[in-house]
């Protein structure tokens, strides 16, 4: 059954509306260098509610992201390949499906998972990862791919194949792969990609890696609107946002039009960042002709670079995956931005006013130093919050999240 149809709104409109948030998120000094305002971490509102944890699934092995369709069904993929449903009941079935191109390599592999908005009547989901064709030479790439679920949740099925193709890989080591999807609030599906450990990719148009990039889900081809649509260079085209090193997470906040990434920083400064149309977040580590690790996350001598809604310092966290929690159910904890931490253990817990200015933060007091390293942060539909370990050597778990 082909996806269902769905209007997408123009970019530009989002993005005007972002820019007003995003140019609040921080400061710039004389010299013009962007400025991050952090907050010191905190303990937990004294309105928290206490939370309650059980294991969903367990025995998986560096389980990459987790998407709730609407019966209830829990999809998690993992990243050397592999896809596992955990029903309604409770029963956890891997499913079939045909992973014989996956490239698999350092941090590359089977990444973001996303489930259709149309799921109920279409089935479909996507998937960002490696494969080992389709970059130049005909050696490895990452690809964004569409499947359909069977409805007994045996199988899964590539429907497009590729959806979006040509994403740059790592084929030495496979660094720097991204790669998250996430239906942004027009309908579009965003795809944040990582640099691929090449200094001139984030600041590079007529690259895929170090983006943002913004695509019609049922074609693939550039969603209308795109910042970028009238450039000569064709993967302009799919380009919203520029400037990113390795975007680990994607969220978008409930009622607003406004969309955060996350990202890993290098030896200082990993990022949280207010996107919009077209804007440049920074990151430019050609230095004297190699990687050079040592520049600003975010290089203030880039003109109109746009500044952090959050950054680490030193020392970094490696935060992975994003979600704002919401209902009531959540108490004091509603409206939090999530992120997962793989450098240490636990979940961040960040506070945002309306602007995307950062309020306060601390971490989760049930989920740290208990878990390890966490994946991906994620509110089902049902929601609860879902959470996947990153552990390795097949003992990580699938955790659900709830106030007591």
């Amino acid at each position: 059954m082909p996806p269902t149809a769905r209007t997408l709104a123009a970019g530009p409109c989002m993005g005007a509306a972002l820019l007003l948030a995003a140019c609040s998120a921080g400061s710039a000094d004389d010299d013009g260098a962007n400025q991050v305002s952090t907050p010191p971490t905190t303990s937990p509102p004294t309105g928290a509610p206490g939370l309650e944890v059980t294991v969903v699934a367990d025995g998986l092995d560096h389980p990459w992201d987790v998407a709730q369709t609407p019966d209830g069904t829990l999809l998690v993929d993992e990243r050397a390949g592999g896809l596992t449903a955990v029903l309604p009941d409770g029963t956890v079935r891997e499913m079939s499906a045909d992973f014989g191109d996956l490239y698999a390599r350092g941090e590359t592999g089977l990444m973001g998972l996303a489930v259709d908005p149309g799921f109920a009547e279409n089935r479909r989901f996507y998937t960002c990862q490696g494969v080992t064709d389709g970059g130049p030479d005909g050696g490895p790439s990452i690809e964004v791919i569409a499947w359909t679920a069977a409805d007994d949740w045996s199988t899964a099925t590539r429907v497009a194949d590729p959806l979006v193709p040509g994403i740059p890989a790592n084929e030495q080591s496979g660094r720097h792969g991204g790669c998250r999807v996430e239906f942004g609030p027009d309908g579009a599906l965003l795809i944040g990609t990582g640099d691929n450990a090449v200094g001139t990719n984030p600041q590079d148009l007529g690259t895929l890696a170090g983006k943002v990039l913004r695509v019609d889900p049922e074609t693939g081809e550039p969603a209308e609107g795109n910042p970028f649509a009238d450039r000569a260079d064709p993967e302009a085209a799919y380009i919203w946002t520029y400037g990113h090193r390795n975007v680990q997470g994607l969220a978008v906040r409930p009622g607003t039009g406004q969309v955060f990434s996350v990202e890993h920083g290098p030896d200082v400064d990993d990022e949280v960042n207010l996107l919009q149309a077209g804007a440049n977040y920074g990151w430019d580590p050609v230095g004297s002709g190699r990687y050079d690790e040592s520049v600003p996350m975010t290089d203030p001598a880039l003109p109109a670079a746009v500044p952090a809604v959050w950054s680490s310092g030193d020392p970094t966290i490696a935060p992975s995956g994003a979600t704002f929690l919401e209902g009531e159910q959540w108490a004091d904890y509603a409206g939090l931005l999530l992120l997962g931490v793989q450098k240490d253990t636990g979940v961040l817990a960040l506070r945002l006013d309306d602007q995307g200015r950062l309020v306060e933060q601390f971490r989760i007091p049930e989920l740290e130093e208990t878990y390890g390293r966490i994946r991906t942060p994620q509110l089902g539909a049902d929601g609860a919050l879902y959470v996947t370990t990153d552990n390795g050597d097949a003992e990580d778990v699938l955790l659900r999240v709830t106030p007591r």
